[in-house]
């Protein structure tokens, strides 16, 4: 193991008491000597950082198999003896998806950083806490820029220092764009379908019918009915009148009630 030992030295040159020495072949985390890269643990602090680890799921389904949280804990269980870090809660939220911080466990842990219960929170990745920008950096702002570390295994971040910190913000920031550039793509996609009047979705407008093919096509019976309507329209009725005459004229919606005049609307503006 090497050493460097720094001596101060005053303005005539000469040497005094030499500083800490500093292993320049270990490993530090959050300021702290962790572990030598031989494999000795070496660490210097007499108590070991408390730290609470935080785990989610973002499906039902993954929370009954627990495939994916056991993964989870056994992940960060491993972290904090690696580490040395006293475990003291393992938080979950099941079923929770990233998009909110409004999360019951999210919430007890960010207590726990509050109150000093804990020093850290571990996390096995970035995902699992957020998937936004914008809230990331209101929980860096808030609890992780001085006291308080978030630890992330998949990513090895550590916030208790500035480049933990940056990086962790390069990171989210590259997420967030993949996530927009993925849903960009996805409704073009889906813009070019419509065009092509293939079915993307949801219950087929009034007038069309979902064909084997996954296209749209005419359906003949409600063609007739909005044929009807827009030749009202085009008389001078008000939506209203023209909906009146179909129910009238015994036209019914497909859930069999009288057209309403949005309903109305729909049909005599939609494309012919």
């Amino acid at each position: 193991m090497r050493l460097v030992i720094l001596f101060p030295v005053d303005s005539r040159g000469n040497s005094g008491t030499p500083f800490p020495q500093i292993c320049v072949d270990c490993v530090y985390t959050s300021g702290v000597q962790r572990t030598h890269v031989r494999g000795e643990t070496m660490n210097t602090t007499t108590t070991p950082t408390k730290a609470a680890a935080y785990l989610r799921v973002s499906t039902s389904k993954q929370a009954d198999h627990g495939v994916s949280l056991d993964a989870q804990r056994a992940k960060v269980e491993a972290f904090a003896r690696l580490y040395d870090l006293e475990l003291v809660a393992v938080i979950v939220d099941a079923g929770e998806s990233a998009k909110s911080l409004d999360r019951p466990g999210l919430q007890s842990a960010l207590r726990m950083l509050r109150t000093g219960e804990v020093d850290a929170l571990i996390v096995t990745k970035l995902d699992r806490l957020t998937r936004s920008v914008r809230d990331l950096g209101d929980l860096m702002e808030q609890y992780f820029s001085k006291s308080s570390a978030l630890l992330s295994v998949s990513e090895k971040i550590d916030t208790g220092s500035a480049a933990g910190r940056m990086l962790v913000n390069i990171l989210m920031s590259v997420a967030q764009w993949e996530r927009e550039a993925i849903g960009e793509r996805t409704s073009a996609a889906m813009q070019h379908m419509k065009s092509q009047g293939r079915y993307t979705g949801g219950k087929p407008p009034y007038g069309r019918t979902l064909a084997n093919d996954g296209t749209l096509i005419d359906n003949p019976a409600e063609q007739k009915v909005i044929v009807e309507a827009r030749k009202l329209r085009a008389a001078g009725l008000s939506l209203r009148a023209v909906a009146a005459e179909l129910d009238r004229a015994g036209h019914r919606s497909r859930t069999d009630r009288a057209f309403a005049a949005k309903q109305v609307r729909k049909m005599v503006m939609a494309s012919a």
